[in-house]
């Protein structure tokens, strides 16, 4: 008689690991093409065929963690419509001008 094989660790995972998998990694995506550049929501959409609805919400989250910054508003190449420039590089940030003590009071 043969012996049953017990089932691997891996087929026991759910479809929800594999599914916040597959987030993670569009996420990751979706960091590195700002990273790069400060690019429009389209133009990371196509170049990362990531959902445009799954970028704003990655957007906010990383918003409110200020880990994004919109850099300037502008015409987008692609769509020719004005959209915000978005960047994930701290070295492209805007300098923050902090207010002096020197004004009177």
């Amino acid at each position: 008689m043969e012996k049953k094989k017990k089932p691997s660790i891996s087929a026991g995972r759910n479809k929800k690991q594999d599914k916040d998998n597959h987030f993670q990694s569009q996420k990751k995506k979706v960091f590195v093409a700002l990273y790069r550049q400060p690019k429009t929501m389209l133009m990371v959409s196509i170049e990362t065929k990531v959902l445009r609805a799954n970028i704003c919400r990655y957007i906010a989250y990383w918003e409110k963690q200020n880990c994004i910054v919109k850099v300037r508003k502008g015409i987008c190449p692609i769509s020719k419509c004005c959209a915000g420039f978005y960047t994930t590089n701290p070295e492209l940030f805007p300098s923050i001008v902090a207010l002096s003590n020197t004004g009177k009071l």
